[in-house]
């Protein structure tokens, strides 16, 4: 079967790029805990369909502007760690209840579909270790020679990938015993999850 061998190839590299715990990771286990399943989900969705965003560039040769332009990827790295740090100082913010009281799963309000997407969407389109492995994903392994159509597919198949395992995590996440044992330390779970997406917005930009 043609391009296989390349394919292949791919999809064990994007695996392991997928699996690592990042941005992505961290966005969506908060959105897991703190809004529930449907956000989760759709946050999971906004993360897959920012791959084609990332394929998109890649196969229409805006890659190599990048690559050859370091300021303009700077650009995207502060544009990046910017975002990240917003949502970081956004958690850090959450207030403790006034009573002490520890907040459970009936109190945990969804945000709207479109505001949880968005945040999926944006946290792996400007992540530039996303750009990084995209840019050479396209560059060193898969061949010119590769028609355009074949790209796409592969690029189609990773967006499908990342949803599906993003999706699973949230399926994971947002069982009533796991939401429970974060939700009782609510107030620390937030600033902690807010310290990983400042020391993440640090080290996207470092």
């Amino acid at each position: 079967m043609p391009y296989l061998d390349e394919f292949l190839l791919i999809a064990v590299a994007h695996f392991f790029a997928v699996a690592s715990p990042g941005p992505d990771f961290a966005v969506v286990l908060k959105q897991s805990i703190q809004h529930g399943r449907q956000n989760a989900l759709w946050t999971s969705a906004g993360v897959g369909a920012a791959i084609l965003l990332h394929v998109a560039y890649c196969v229409l040769g805006v890659a190599l502007i990048l690559s050859q332009s370091p300021s303009l990827f700077m650009a995207l790295k502060y544009l990046a760690g910017a975002y990240l740090a917003y949502l970081g100082v956004h958690a850090l913010r959450s207030a403790k209840p006034a009573d002490n009281t520890q907040p459970t799963l009936a109190q945990a309000e969804p945000e709207s579909v479109y505001k949880a997407f968005r945040r999926g969407f944006f946290t792996n389109a400007l992540n530039p270790k996303a750009t990084l492995f995209f840019m050479s994903l396209f560059t060193l392994v898969i061949s010119p020679e590769t028609p355009v159509l074949v790209q796409a597919s592969y690029g189609v198949y990773m967006a499908l990938a990342t949803w599906v395992w993003f999706s699973c995590l949230s399926l994971v996440l947002t069982k009533a015993a796991v939401r429970e044992f974060f939700l009782k330390s609510g107030f620390w779970f937030d600033r902690g999850i807010g310290v990983i997406l400042i020391a993440l917005a640090i080290r996207v930009v470092v």
